[in-house]
Order: structure tokens, then C-alpha cells, then sequence
């Protein structure tokens, strides 16, 4: 597994260049008990996954906690854990308080049991609130007094990433890459790398479009986001499939799955193509069970192994211009 460093002054830590996304071990994804949850984790961190990413809100801290009580049967893990904070009040400028930072980081000091967590980042907050001064003076603060180690901002559009890169002490930006959302390559990475800051792309499988396992049949639980939020019902709609149509997208992911290799699987395909991107650090796909975190752990083979993928690039070029783009919000 390739390990990559993040690209700030701030921290000298290098992280894994697949990842592991564990909003489906807190909620939203349906039920995953807590036994299938440690299994993936172990099955992640025994790949040489090196950058578990959660939030103080999947399952109410559920999946900070059993990450926390992971890694200390582990000594010496090696892992970076980026939580992420500001869902647990309305999504109000004024909520984002240096006080309720404290709080916040207090609460997942606990839940992930350390003194000092590995890297906050905050949870798409307001445009607002990534413009302003202040926010960037709470998260210092919290810095010098050694609750956090490094923090990022996690955004929804590539307007937010710019002006969350442009700030010196931001460590990293955790934003939607994908076959299906193209427009941070644009100007997203290139500033990003030029501003060595780490890119966490995250999303990376479409909420499970770019697995290639989907029809137009295909229905999910009533307590999973892409039943109740396929239409931004709950919050942001890009977070679900990255807001492209359900049926577009499965027809968009069988056209990308007709131009693989063979023995490559779609999911692989797409996450060594968003790791091979110039400023990409990590990618966070999920996983629901061990197979499927080893699955997205091996895709990472494909950066070294010479597979050639150029059928796969060429076609989601030719797919987003053909299918997506036209209903793809702008600011995404």
C-alpha cells in the first residue's frame, strides 16, 4: 500500500492512498453490528489502510467509539484517525463557536479515548463559516492547547475547497471525487497540491453506483440514506450518489464497467484512477464487510502493477459529457 504524506507543514504523518470511510459503521447504511464492524476494521488495518475517517455524529459518536476501542487493542497501529465536527447543532454560522468547538473535541477526545485527536476537520459547515477569520483562530487555539494535532475542512463544492485551501494551517480538504464528479480536478487539486494540502476524496464509489452491483431495480432499506436522502430529503443530495439520478448512474457505470481489464473490478478501477489523480492523497470508500474492505485495500495494487487503465479514463470523460454534466449541480 502505497503511503503518502500529508502534504502540510503542520503534521508529518503519510497516510495509506486508500483509506476507510466509516460513516456506514455508525448509521445510514443500515445495520452494522459491532462484531462486523471491528472485523472491518481489522481487515482494513491488517491491508495497510493507515487513515480511518469518521464524524462525532455517525451513530451519535457510535463509530468514533468503536474505532477508539479498535485501535486500543492495537499498539502501535500506525493509523490516523480524521474525525470531523459542527453536524451536532442546525447548520448556523452562529453555532460554530470557539466554545462548541471545545465541546465538540472534547466529546471525541472521549469517544476515540486520547488525549489528542489526530486531525478534525469540519463537517461541510457554511460557506460562511469557512470564510471567516475567526473560525480559523478557534481551530489554532485548539491546536496550542493540544486537543487537536491538525485539522481540515470537509466541503461540498469546489468554491468551498478553494477558500478553505487558501488558509495556511489547513491541513487537508475532504471533498466528492468521483467518474461522476469530475469538476474538482479542474481547479480543486491543482490548488490544493500547489498549496500542499491534503486531498481526501471521499464518496469515491457513488454511495455504491461505482460498485457495478446496482440495476435500475435495486431498492435499500428504509434507515439508508439512499432511500430516504436520493433527493437531498435530509441533507445535501450530492452525498447521495453524488447527486446523480439513480437510473443515469447505473447506466453510466455500466458503460465504465465495459471498458476494464480483465480481472479488474469496477471498484477497483475507480479507486485507482481517483489515487492516481495529481493531488490526490487518500480515498475513503466504505465498507460494510471485511471482503469488501480488503477488496477496496487491494485496489491500491493497481498504482504499482502496471494495469493499464486507459480505456477506463477515456470513457469517464466520455460518460460525464455524455450522461452527467448536464444535470450535475454547477457548483459541484
Amino acid at each position: 500500500m502505497q503511503q503518502r504524506r500529508l502534504a502540510s507543514a503542520s503534521t508529518s504523518r503519510s497516510v495509506s492512498a486508500i483509506g476507510l470511510g466509516t460513516w456506514q459503521l455508525g448509521a445510514d447504511w443500515g445495520d452494522v453490528d459491532e462484531a462486523q464492524a471491528f472485523a472491518v476494521l481489522e481487515a482494513s488495518a491488517d491491508a495497510g489502510v493507515t487513515l480511518f475517517d469518521t464524524a462525532d455524529v455517525y451513530g451519535d459518536g457510535r463509530s468514533e467509539s468503536i474505532i477508539g476501542r479498535f485501535l486500543a487493542e492495537r499498539p502501535g497501529h500506525g493509523v490516523t484517525v480524521a474525525t470531523k465536527m459542527g453536524r451536532r447543532l442546525p447548520q448556523e454560522p452562529e453555532n460554530y463557536t470557539p466554545e462548541n468547538f471545545r465541546l465538540w473535541t472534547d466529546r471525541s477526545r472521549r469517544n476515540l479515548g486520547v488525549d489528542t485527536l489526530d486531525l478534525v476537520q469540519l463537517h461541510c459547515p457554511p460557506s460562511a463559516v469557512i470564510k471567516a477569520d475567526a473560525t480559523y483562530d478557534a481551530l489554532d487555539d485548539l491546536v496550542a492547547t493540544g486537543a487537536i494535532a491538525a485539522y481540515g475542512v470537509s466541503v461540498e463544492t469546489t468554491a468551498q475547497a478553494l477558500a478553505a485551501i487558501a488558509r495556511p494551517n489547513v491541513t487537508n480538504v475532504q471533498i466528492i471525487v468521483n467518474p461522476f464528479r469530475l469538476k474538482p480536478l479542474d481547479e480543486a487539486l491543482p490548488a490544493a497540491a500547489a498549496a500542499e494540502v491534503a486531498i481526501f476524496a471521499r464518496v469515491p464509489l457513488a454511495s455504491g453506483l461505482l460498485s457495478g452491483r446496482y440495476t435500475a431495480q435495486t431498492t435499500f432499506a428504509a434507515d439508508d440514506h439512499r432511500t430516504y436522502n436520493r433527493h437531498g430529503e435530509a441533507f445535501d443530495r450530492g452525498e447521495t450518489f453524488s447527486g446523480v439520478d439513480f437510473e443515469t448512474g447505473v447506466a453510466a457505470a455500466r458503460r465504465l464497467a465495459d471498458t476494464l481489464p480483465d480481472g479488474v473490478s469496477l471498484p477497483a478501477a475507480t479507486l485507482a484512477w481517483i489515487a492516481s489523480r495529481p493531488g490526490v492523497t487518500s480515498v475513503i470508500p466504505g465498507a460494510r464487510t471485511p471482503d469488501q474492505a480488503r477488496a477496496n485495500a487491494a485496489a491500491a495494487a493497481l498504482l504499482d502493477d502496471g494495469t493499464d487503465l486507459t480505456a477506463f479514463a477515456d470513457t469517464v470523460v466520455a460518460v460525464y459529457d455524455e450522461l452527467l454534466r448536464a444535470d450535475i449541480h454547477p457548483h459541484w
